[in-house]
């Protein structure tokens, strides 16, 4: 009904009626104001409602797995925080080659649906403590590992320890899980999450990021009269590959060098670098429509432990991802060496260990940490007994990641220590350890005294001795850093392997070789 002055809006003879006209505007402010407050009420509910439903819809898209499903022996010790109380991070990244969706199939070029998935893929992404690096050891996908024992949570089943195996078999062992599991049985790094991804996860985070620049320095086209190799075809120079090319890319052994599978691990690193600059110098993220996209794309396409199990936890992950400069991001392969057929590879003695070391330790493998001031002795009261009165019990710690332990070398290193005249050294050959480092141990503060001595006859750094409750007495452990010989050598070199093949993330000219015999 529409008001006229004559229906009560006021009367044409000038008397008022309630306050009359100006009383009237005041109550149809009111209720235009009433109106306006509960249509912005309603606005703001419904933008909240809308933003929890697709809230709820993202954490819907991820899925999740156990995070270690191996055996508790097996296990690496959580890592140690800082003097400023800050803890580095080590997750797991996984690419899956899964053939469980007709997609994945088709991408993969298998056969059948729902052959067992293998982690072809396997990079340990470490970020410092103080978030100022991040270093990114690649495993390649046929290294002979022990896997251990692994027990699925959904079926039950137990997957007994296997030793010499190719390492993508351990995600058929229960899952994810069990991949973290055998990483942490080789490396003894802690790991504290995973992310894993498969081959149509790959295309459509490709698509969604808007495809990342790659460099080959010839025509590329990977692919044999067999019908082997990934399909790549590319002209020399640049090309922004997203989609199906963006994992041709990341699968390409055939063209690619020596045609191995450590190429293709240097042909995936080049990708992430290049993933990481485009990522953060793109508009991408910072355009919604974009950045929704992504965001759909990324927790549809990753499974995770739960303890990423949510959008919200995704996102404090990214931020503190996102806290490493890019040119403190590094890229390497842990150093290997061929198996006795040729046909698999090892860890390499000395080098792969080392490599763990220093992520283990928390030391950037880029080489740019500050230098470490050189620690000294833990001053003591009590003065050292004489040498042949110091009881030292010898220890074999010389097995590592990658080596098996000496036999007999606590005995020949108790040889050497009742030589230079501590005639109470006795080896314990009960006990059989795995440390990297030459340590001597000591449980109270009478025996520093004495710890200290054996040291300095050793030549062992002052660093390497320390307090324990593991021990009764002065114990020397023998480690993989002395596996042979009557003369210490401490290794007090930093410095990254130059066979973990190291790449910066900032190194914009960065170009696979291709081999002459697939170009075109």
């Amino acid at each position: 009904m529409t008001l006229t002055p004559q229906d009560g809006g006021g009367r044409h003879d000038g008397r008022r009626r309630g306050g009359g006209a100006d009383g009237d505007r005041g109550r149809r402010r009111r209720r235009v104001l009433r109106w306006s407050a509960s249509v912005v009420a309603l606005a703001i509910a419904g933008t909240a409602t809308a933003g929890y439903l697709y809230y709820e819809h993202l954490n819907g898209n991820i899925k999740k797995e156990s995070l270690n499903i191996g055996d508790s022996k097996d296990r690496a010790a959580e890592s140690k925080a800082n003097a400023a109380g800050q803890t580095p991070l080590n997750i797991l990244l996984i690419g899956s080659d899964a053939r469980d969706t007709a997609e994945n199939q088709k991408l993969g070029g298998a056969k059948d649906i729902g052959t067992a998935a293998r982690a072809d893929v396997q990079m340990l992404l470490h970020v410092s403590a103080d978030r100022t690096n991040m270093s990114v050891v690649s495993m390649p996908r046929d290294t002979l590992v022990d896997i251990p024992q692994c027990t699925d949570t959904d079926t039950g089943k137990v997957y007994a320890a296997t030793s010499d195996t190719m390492t993508n078999s351990s995600l058929e062992r229960g899952g994810p899980g069990c991949t973290v599991a055998t990483w942490e049985k080789l490396t003894d790094i802690h790991i504290d999450h995973f992310m894993m991804v498969d081959f149509s996860g790959v295309v459509s985070m490709a698509d969604a990021i808007g495809g990342v620049p790659v460099c080959v320095d010839a025509n590329i086209y990977s692919h044999t009269s067999t019908g082997h190799g990934s399909g790549l075809k590319l002209t020399k120079g640049t090309t922004s590959v997203k989609g199906k090319q963006a994992l041709q890319w990341l699968r390409t052994r055939y063209g690619f060098e020596d045609g191995s599978d450590i190429a293709r691990t240097k042909a995936q690193h080049m990708y992430m670098n290049s993933m990481v600059r485009q990522l953060r110098s793109n508009a991408t993220l910072s355009n919604p429509d974009k950045l929704l996209k992504l965001a759909e794309t990324a927790t549809k396409a990753l499974t995770v432990d739960d303890g990423l199990g949510t959008v919200t936890k995704l996102y404090d992950l990214s931020k503190e991802l996102k806290k490493v400069p890019t040119e403190r991001i590094t890229m390497t392969t842990m150093p290997w060496v061929y198996s006795s057929d040729g046909n698999r590879v090892l860890p390499k003695p000395t080098d792969a260990a080392k490599l763990w070391r220093l992520v283990r330790e928390d030391i950037a493998l880029d080489g740019k940490d500050k230098k470490k001031t050189t620690t000294t002795a833990t001053k003591v009261t009590d003065k050292a007994a004489a040498d042949d009165r110091i009881a030292v019990q010898v220890q074999n710690g010389t097995s590592g990641s990658t080596e098996s332990a000496v036999t007999g070398r606590a005995a020949a290193v108790t040889e050497l220590l009742v030589a230079k005249g501590f005639t109470k050294a006795a080896a314990d050959s009960s006990a059989l350890l795995s440390e990297d480092r030459t340590l001597v141990r000591y449980p109270s503060a009478d025996l520093a005294g004495d710890a200290q001595r054996v040291a300095k006859v050793l030549g062992v750094p002052a660093d390497q001795v320390k307090k324990s409750t593991d021990v009764d007495g002065v114990t020397l452990v023998v480690g993989a850093d002395w596996r042979s010989g009557t003369k210490y050598t401490a290794d007090d070199d930093d410095t990254t392997p130059a066979s973990a093949s190291a790449l910066n993330a900032a190194d914009t000219k960065a170009c696979m070789h291709v081999d002459p015999d697939y170009t075109w």
